[in-house]
């Protein structure tokens, strides 16, 4: 036999697809060569396989090898195939057992002693060929438990490769992994609360309502005054993520190198510096992989010092923010990354910082103030649901410690209030009110709505000026409101605090 097809894996996006690793070996001058797009990384494979064949105590045939990894019109990235690749030339040299080869998928990378190392994007790589009925793979130790969430599978871990040689030729029993749910879903206690903040009852309020509903947030306010704090502090009050939830989340977390623990189980917190570049935030890469806004998915984007970002990076959230996906086109077609995030921004009211500080002086003209705000163009400005103008803490309230509520309490509000969300849109893809179409917000804002609260928008529109944008913005968050207060009708009072939020940050 001088040819063998090993099944493996390949990325796109955030998808797996089935790779054959085909090997051939024929007499010739001894060479090994790798084809089928390779990027470097695969490229250097043949270093990495023939030391760990060796130094596992195997032989090397000395003699042409080629590799082939199929189709060969995707371009390839990554260490993943060298497992394949040294099983595949370890069977033609009669050293595994061919018909063993045949049932399994392998991925993971080889070192040069022939440990087996963890690779990325084992999770959505099994998903996908699951979904092809391929369920038996072999798989570095530290991929197992992130391979093995996907039902229907049989997960088979491994640290050595002279592991997976005595397994094929049935030298050694290895039983497939089995998922420890109760301790993978345990949740850590975190070490931070809402209460840890002094004061800041409306700023809280708005985190409430914004955690409630993923409605988006801005808090502006003094150096000092806490925002940075407190939009840490909401992941301690956000709805859990669902089981499909956390798996969509790890598989985008798996192919950006990121998931340790095989599953994550958390609403996801991103907080990336003013200095992120575009690609940084959107994700891209000769062969995409998820930025900041897909690491978000599902969870909280926070940008500090928002003003400090470029206004170009900035433009670029636009479209993830009202699609819910970030589109990037290359060579080889265009991926589609998961973006649906809740945003929260954070930032000075002008250059000094002191502008509307009871404390202090702001030293900067109007002009300077005004080029501060424009740095923020009024379409992402628009896509703000809640503005909160952060005050410093008071001298009575750091002496009363006025701490307010802990985040079990706020959190167990916001759980209510989801729980009615996920019965409201039990037959539609929206997952919060944040997230309504237009449609929705008809059917469930304004035919739920008492006559004064009519009145009061229509009033509102004209003296605020709002926007399109703005209207259906403000009907959504007055709907949060109502569920957290559990109401079914969106009273005027609920509609006056969505609109005191709407208009907030513009009355200082």
């Amino acid at each position: 036999m001088s040819f063998v097809k090993v099944k493996s894996g390949g990325i796109w996006g955030i998808d797996g697809y089935e790779v054959d690793v085909e090997v051939d070996i024929s007499p010739g001058i001894p060479s090994f060569n790798i084809v089928g797009l390779p990027d470097s990384a695969i490229k250097e494979s043949k270093e990495r396989v023939r030391s760990a064949i060796k130094n596992v105590g195997f032989s090397f045939p000395q003699k042409r090898i080629t590799v082939n990894l199929s189709p060969s019109n995707v371009k390839k990235q990554g260490t993943l195939y060298d497992l394949p690749i040294a099983v595949g030339i370890l069977t033609l040299s009669g050293q595994i057992d061919a018909l063993r080869v045949s049932e399994f998928i392998f991925l993971g990378e080889v070192s040069l002693d022939g440990r087996l190392n963890r690779v990325n994007g084992v999770l959505p790589i099994v998903s996908s060929l699951r979904e092809r009925g391929l369920t038996r793979f072999i798989l570095p130790l530290e991929n197992a438990v992130e391979g093995a969430v996907v039902e229907g599978t049989e997960i088979f871990g491994s640290e050595w490769l002279g592991e997976v040689v005595e397994f094929l030729n049935g030298q050694r029993s290895v039983l497939p992994v089995k998922v420890d749910y109760e301790n993978l879903l345990q949740k850590r206690e975190l070490d931070i609360d809402l209460g840890d903040v002094l004061g800041q009852s409306m700023t809280k309020r708005a985190l409430e309502i914004a955690s409630a509903g993923a409605h988006n947030l801005s808090m502006v306010g003094a150096p000092g005054s806490g925002k940075s704090m407190l939009a840490k502090r909401v992941i301690t009050i956000l709805p859990p993520l669902e089981f499909d939830e956390m798996l969509e989340v790890s598989r985008i977390y798996s192919v950006a190198g990121l998931l340790s623990d095989g599953l994550v189980t958390r609403r996801p917190f991103r907080s990336p510096h003013h200095t992120a570049s575009e690609v940084s935030l959107i994700g891209g890469g000769s062969i995409p992989t998820p930025g900041e806004i897909s690491l978000a998915h599902k969870g909280v984007l926070f940008l500090d010092e928002l003003p400090e970002f470029t206004r170009r990076t900035l433009e670029v959230l636009r479209q993830p923010m009202e699609d819910g996906h970030i589109n990037i086109s290359r060579a080889q077609g265009r991926v589609s990354f998961p973006a649906s995030f809740t945003l929260i921004t954070a930032q000075n009211p002008c250059p000094c910082g002191n502008s509307g500080n009871p404390f202090r002086e702001c030293t900067c003209t109007r002009n300077q103030i005004r080029a501060y705000s424009s740095k923020v163009s009024q379409p992402i400005k628009d896509r703000i649901d809640l503005r909160v103008w952060v005050d410093p803490v008071t001298n009575e309230e750091l002496v009363k410690n006025a701490k307010g509520e802990t985040s079990r309490e706020v959190r167990e509000r916001v759980l209510r209030a989801y729980a009615v969300q996920k019965e409201r849109f039990r037959d539609s893809k929206t997952d919060f009110n944040g997230r309504m179409t237009n449609a929705e917000v008809e059917r469930f804002c304004l035919k739920l709505m008492k006559e004064e609260s009519k009145r009061l928008l229509k009033d509102a529109m004209d003296r605020f000026n709002l926007s399109g944008r703005g209207y259906f913005r403000t009907l959504k968050v007055s709907r949060t409101i109502a569920d957290l207060e559990g109401s079914e009708l969106i009273a005027p009072e609920h509609l006056a605090q969505a609109l005191q939020f709407r208009v907030e940050e513009t009355l200082h």
